[in-house]
């Protein structure tokens, strides 16, 4: 018999993606001065009002009122009738040095001893139910509001929108686990005032239909959206959103950060963390080796899992979970076991932190961007950003109010790259 599954996304104006922005950019600009930064930024967010708070350990000189404003604006709350924008917002600093009973803990004479800056636990998962191998529920989830932002920044249809908005989607699966269909599309996005609440809900749902679901189902086989309920703006008037509506909080979104409840979570939150906190960077590269064991045919469905001890440099844990879904078989003819698979596995991702972050790239500026619509599934790009450090891999541009500016060549969302496949296939005789 069939089942149904749910996945949520919610838009870049959610309070609490509006404070894991904030915090992701903090940390960006400490990455840009000094690449060595060791950071933990929580924000919260109200009505007229962003708290920044956390542990820092840095030669960096941040602005941060410059850079909560910056993140706010860029968001779209520009407006003093929204009770909460760019310009009005009070932005409180309660930011300190990090204990240097933790950073005694992560910092060795030798780069790579690194130890993990906690413990815990941390997931990564991928699937073939999408080319980029994230679960389908949220990945349209992600699109719906990716393209509702689109319509709302280029302002020629929808006008009344404002930056605030949440999706949900539930799919039919069949036994084999297979897509069948879009069962139900929930759709509530912050909105500016109507006549009538009537009038509202009716011109949402009709924008909706018309605009907003051709620009999503365009990118996938027609049958999935023949016969789904849709719900817009259900509970009625959105005008109140954002920030005045809901206080926000770092780190509070952490499965639509993911993968939409499919595979597991540890628990840990990413944004606001620098790469020495596993929780983000034990995160990213678990995805990476779920992606590329299943792009490579080991599986069509795998989650790994690896664990850590603070201060210590060794994984304390590595799981496979394939789900039954293996496609390797031993010497003997017979499918490989997830333990055998997840010992494989191990000999090819070094997981020592130090490799983690050197394989990704992971002190440079890059984690605004991930702060929004999920860390995974993203397409990896590389792109030119500026800072204010030399070294072999920066080029001198110009001298601003006495100091000196650099390009440097990054990778964002390095750990989506397909560049380990030739590897698995190799190691497991594919």
């Amino acid at each position: 018999m069939s089942y149904l599954f749910t996945s949520e996304s919610v838009s870049e104006g959610h309070p609490d993606k509006v404070s894991d922005q904030i915090s992701d950019a903090v940390l960006d600009e400490m990455l840009r001065q000094d690449p060595q930064s060791k950071v933990a930024c929580e924000t919260l967010v109200s009505t007229g009002l962003v708290v920044v708070a956390g542990e820092v350990k840095t030669n960096a000189w941040v602005d941060l009122q410059s850079v909560a404003r910056n993140t706010i604006e860029k968001i779209g709350y520009t407006k003093a009738e929204y009770q909460f924008d760019s310009k009005s917002c009070a932005v409180i600093s309660a930011v300190h040095e990090q204990s240097a009973d933790i950073n005694q803990g992560v910092e060795r004479a030798k780069e790579e001893d690194q130890g993990a800056g906690d413990q815990g636990m941390m997931f990564g998962y991928a699937t073939r139910e999408t080319s980029n191998y994230m679960p389908l529920t949220t990945q349209i989830a992600h699109e719906l509001l990716l393209e509702l932002a689109k319509i709302r920044r280029e302002g020629k249809v929808m006008t009344y929108l404002r930056p605030d908005a949440k999706s949900q989607v539930t799919l039919e699966y069949s036994d084999d686990d297979i897509p069948l269909r879009v069962v139900t599309l929930v759709i509530s996005t912050q909105h500016d005032e109507f006549d009538t609440e009537v009038a509202m809900q009716n011109k949402i749902r009709e924008d909706i239909e018309n605009y907003l679901i051709p620009r999503v189902r365009k990118n996938y086989p027609d049958h999935l959206f023949d016969n789904y309920k849709l719900y817009a703006n259900p509970t009625g008037k959105f005008v109140i959103g954002g920030p005045h509506g809901d206080t926000g909080l770092t780190g509070r979104k952490i499965i639509v950060d993911t993968y939409g409840g499919h595979g597991a979570h540890g628990g840990g939150a990413f944004s606001g963390k620098d790469s020495s906190k596993v929780d983000r960077s034990a995160a990213y590269a678990t995805r990476h080796i779920a992606k590329n064991l299943v792009a490579a045919g080991v599986a069509d469905k795998i989650l790994v899992q690896v664990a850590y001890a603070i201060g210590v440099s060794e994984p304390v844990g590595f799981y496979v979970n394939t789900y039954g879904t293996a496609n390797v078989k031993n010497n003997e003819g017979k499918v490989l076991s997830d333990g055998e698979i997840a010992s494989i596995a191990s000999s090819i991702f070094d997981m020592h932190p130090y490799a983690i972050v050197r394989r990704f790239g992971l002190k440079n500026p890059i984690f605004e961007k991930t702060a929004s619509y999920g860390h995974f599934g993203r397409k990896p790009y590389t792109e030119e950003v500026e800072v204010f450090y030399e070294d072999g891999t920066t080029s001198f541009v110009e001298e601003q109010n006495g100091r000196k500016v650099y390009k440097k060549q990054v990778k964002f969302f390095g750990w989506e790259e397909l560049d380990y496949v030739d590897k698995v296939k190799l190691a497991f005789g594919l």
